[in-house]
């Protein structure tokens, strides 16, 4: 049930995979090599996730920021981010860049090795603890771990940030605002009886449409200052709606000659359309 025992066991498999790909010859056995690789990708997955495990355990406090999560792309934060850069840092330090240009890669590579090397300290250090006292993290296993959980950091967001556009403060802040309009919206629409509290609760799939919807017509006519201001230029909207910067506009010279009772039975009409 220790965490330190499941990592002994986790970097056992890894030490296992490794061992195998090298007294491998790649080329009499390419299908084997994929089947090798895969494996040591996800015992490195779970190799990984104990250890984060035993961070949230043992160094709670003591974990480097990584409010810079909030910069990166959505799609980047969906899959096992850590085994990705772990990788990275590999064919990094084996002078291979796949993701990054070559210059960016080579001013990369420095923060790679210390990564690595901080990684087999770690491994070095709780293999150890383990099999002495699996119960407990003395201040010398807290140290190495701490400086890991940096190192790690720090290489994430330096590669992410040389592999794609991080967003801006501007475009995380612009998002926040979005997320303040589909609130204010939802609220609007449950004291209008657009919406019920079991809708929301029930997480009716419908609500997926109607949101959107509705707070498009909020943006436009109820909060003019908000993220949908069409006062501002395109390129001061947030990505998500300065594509359809001419269309809004389109949209609001409509929604501005509707009487009350027309916006009341446009914006019903939207809560059951599909």
């Amino acid at each position: 049930p220790h965490l330190l025992s499941q990592f002994f066991f986790a970097d056992e498999r890894v030490t296992q995979v490794v061992a195998e790909i090298n007294r491998l010859d790649a080329e009499l056995d390419p299908q084997q090599y994929l089947v090798l690789l895969n494996q040591l990708h996800l015992s490195q997955a779970h190799l990984l996730a104990v250890l984060e495990q035993i961070m949230e355990e043992c160094i709670p406090t003591q974990r480097h920021s990584r409010d810079y999560l909030v910069k990166f792309p959505e799609e980047l934060l969906v899959g096992n981010l850590g085994n990705h850069m772990l990788f990275a840092a590999e064919c990094l330090l084996a002078g291979t860049f796949l993701e990054v240009e070559e210059a960016d890669g080579a001013q990369l590579r420095p923060q790679a090795r210390k990564l690595l090397s901080s990684l087999e300290l770690v491994r070095t250090v709780l293999r150890e603890q383990s099999l002495n006292q699996p119960s407990s993290y003395p201040e010398p296993v807290q140290a190495v771990l701490v400086q890991f959980d940096r190192l790690f950091a720090e290489f994430e967001l330096s590669y992410v940030s040389s592999m794609v556009v991080v967003k801006s403060p501007e475009e995380i802040y612009r998002q926040q605002e979005i997320i303040v309009l589909f609130c204010e919206t939802v609220g609007r629409a449950l004291r209008l009886g657009y919406l019920t509290q079991e809708m929301i609760d029930g997480y009716e799939p419908l609500l997926m449409f109607t949101i959107p919807r509705l707070a498009i017509i909020s943006g436009l006519l109820i909060y003019p200052e908000g993220p949908l201001s069409l006062e501002r230029s395109p390129d001061q909207m947030s990505r998500v709606f300065s594509p359809f910067y001419n269309l809004l506009k389109k949209i609001r010279d409509l929604l501005q000659v509707l009487s009350a009772k027309e916006l009341y039975l446009l914006e019903r009409s939207l809560c059951t359309a599909e």
